[in-house]
């Protein structure tokens, strides 16, 4: 099975074939995140948000129930400028999505993808010297990365598949990071441990340029 988180644009054409289609946005802030799931596969279920009212207003998630797995497409809150939302971020929304992952976890394995906004690593990130307090890469949110996913048994693909590869899915606009290779890793695929060996590659595609985003991929076996 092959797994697919897509930047989309506005043509119609990434949705030929996918005939299940589940979005949600913010209601409170317009034009700030939202999330989406396209499937070739209908899901046995569907559901937004966590289910608390303070986490759900800007349409941060969507999960679809299938067979073997829940698929989770999130945008992870933004810490901001002057890292205002750093304290919501890590005190209580990672802390919530965690054991709502572990609680999906009772039933099935679960695998997150989207923008979750941390470079976890120093080589995931351009600079990590400079950037130290920029949201995304402060420690406080790197740490917390790691004790609410890593730790309770969350593997990050892309680095148990290519533990020394240099890879970025983010590159901001304002200095042309695209042409220097600027880049942070912010989007991945985090899948259950029970499920980390049928991951056969999760792999990234820079050289899609249709955002500051570009799309990641997952391929698990039967």
């Amino acid at each position: 099975m092959c797994i697919w988180r897509k930047i989309l644009s506005q043509s119609n054409t990434l949705l030929e074939g996918y005939e299940n289609s589940f979005w949600t946005c913010s209601v409170s802030k317009l034009g700030y995140s939202g999330t989406a799931i396209i499937s070739q596969i209908k899901p046995l279920s569907v559901r937004y948000g966590l289910g608390i009212s303070d986490h759900d207003s800007e349409g941060h998630l969507v999960t679809a129930e299938f067979d073997t797995f829940y698929l989770l497409s999130a945008y992870v809150p933004n810490s901001g400028d002057g890292l205002r939302r750093l304290l919501y971020r890590i005190t209580e929304w990672d802390q919530s999505l965690s054991n709502y992952m572990k609680e999906l976890e009772k039933s099935k394995p679960v695998i997150l993808t989207g923008d979750l906004n941390c470079a976890h690593e120093e080589i995931d990130i351009h600079d990590p010297t400079g950037n130290k307090r920029s949201a995304g890469f402060t420690n406080e949110e790197r740490h917390s990365f790691g004790t609410n996913f890593i730790s309770r048994g969350f593997v990050d693909t892309f680095r148990k598949q290519h533990p020394d590869v240099v890879g970025y899915t983010y590159w901001g606009y304002l200095h042309g990071g695209r042409k220097t290779n600027k880049g942070w890793r912010l989007d991945y695929f985090l899948v259950s441990e029970s499920i980390a060996d049928k991951v056969y590659d999760s792999y990234i595609l820079p050289d899609v340029t249709s955002s500051d985003h570009c799309p990641i991929g997952l391929i698990l076996t039967p």
